[in-house]
C-alpha cells in the first residue's frame, strides 16, 4: 500500500493518479497509523511553505513524517518542506535534510516553469534514466546543493533536483507530470 500524505497543499490527486496508473494501490490520507504502516509514503505538494508547515504542525503530521522508517518521497513543495528552513515565509521546516531553501535570484524569469534537464544522477531512484533527461518544473524556490544531492538542474544556478538521506528521497521536479521519464522515476521509487 502506498500512502500519499493529505495536507493543505495541491497536486495530491495527480500523484495518486500516476501511482495507480503504474498498477500500485494507493490511499490519500492524514491518518497517523495508515502513514506509519504503509509500504511507501509520498509527500507531494504545490503551495506556500509557511502555511503548509503551519498545517502540518497543527495536525501533528510534522512529527509523523520525520519519524517514518519506510521509503518516503517528497515532491516539489514536499521536498522543500523536508529541508531545514525556507525563505518562503521565513519558516523552519522538517529538518530531514540540513539544507536551506532559497528564492531564485531574479536575473531570469521566476518561477522556473517548464521542462529542464537533470544530470549527475545517483542512487537507484534514477535506474534506467539517462543523464540530461527532461523533466517538468514549477517553482520559485530551490534547494541548495549538498552532500545529499542525487541529481542537479541548472536554472540561473545549479541546485538540487533531487535529494536522498537514508529512507528519505525528494525531487524538486514533478515526476507525475514528466511523461515517460517521470513515470520511470516513480516506478523506481515504488520498487525500492
Amino acid at each position: 500500500m502506498i500512502a500519499i500524505i493529505k495536507y493543505n497543499a495541491g497536486n495530491v490527486k495527480s500523484v495518486y493518479n500516476a501511482v495507480t496508473r503504474l498498477g500500485f494501490e494507493a490511499v490519500i490520507t492524514d491518518d497517523f497509523e495508515a502513514l506509519q504502516n504503509a509500504d511507501k509514503v509520498i509527500f507531494p505538494g504545490v503551495g506556500e511553505a509557511s502555511s503548509a508547515m503551519a498545517y502540518l504542525k497543527e495536525k501533528g503530521l510534522d512529527k509523523v513524517i520525520k519519524n517514518l522508517k519506510q521509503p518516503t518521497l517528497g515532491i516539489c513543495l514536499g521536498q522543500q518542506l523536508m529541508c531545514a528552513h525556507s525563505e518562503e515565509g521565513n519558516v523552519d521546516c522538517l529538518g530531514i535534510f540540513p539544507i536551506q531553501v532559497k528564492l531564485f535570484p531574479s536575473t531570469e524569469i521566476v518561477p522556473h516553469m517548464g521542462w529542464n534537464t537533470i544530470f549527475d544522477l545517483k542512487t537507484d531512484l534514477f535506474n534506467d534514466v539517462k543523464e540530461n533527461s527532461d523533466i517538468y518544473y514549477v517553482h520559485s524556490f530551490y534547494c541548495e546543493l549538498s552532500e545529499y544531492t542525487i541529481a542537479k538542474t541548472d536554472y540561473i544556478l545549479e541546485y538540487s533536483a533531487a535529494l536522498n538521506k537514508n529512507n528519505f528521497y525528494a525531487t524538486q521536479f514533478h515526476p507525475e507530470k514528466s511523461a515517460g521519464i517521470g513515470e520511470q522515476i516513480l516506478k523506481n521509487f515504488l520498487n525500492l
